[in-house]
């Protein structure tokens, strides 16, 4: 039997091609491994597969992590009319340069890992 802890946020991701989109999702990895938030799936939400977007609609808060301005995790929620408590687009919230192909470095990921949790605890 699962037990499923509905007291933690989820949180989605962009796993993009990019830097940021990586960085993205290496950040809600390192949240979900921490146990601060359960990881859940934003493609699952994106193509409408209904338990996940039953899980997305259950009213639990809702991290979402977007590497680039394009936002994808926020329009696969907004799809289904949800929107994100936090919401975090690295390159603007980080001020970093989205690049095809590469990988942020681990001062990256700590110092978004620090930027998240500083803003789910306000």
């Amino acid at each position: 039997m699962t037990i499923i802890n509905t007291d933690k946020p989820l949180v989605y991701s962009c796993s993009g091609c990019s830097n940021v989109a990586q960085l993205a999702n290496d950040l809600a990895i390192k949240l979900n491994s921490m146990g601060i938030a359960e990881m859940s799936c934003i493609s699952g939400v994106g193509g409408n597969i209904r338990p996940l977007v039953k899980l997305a609609k259950s009213g639990r808060p809702i991290i979402a992590l977007d590497g680039c301005p394009l936002s994808c995790v926020a329009a696969c929620l907004a799809q289904h009319g949800i929107k994100a408590t936090h919401h975090l687009e690295l390159t603007r919230a980080m001020n970093l340069q989205k690049r095809p192909n590469e990988q942020c470095t681990n001062i990256d990921l700590n110092k978004a890992l620090t930027m998240i949790i500083s803003t789910i605890n306000t």
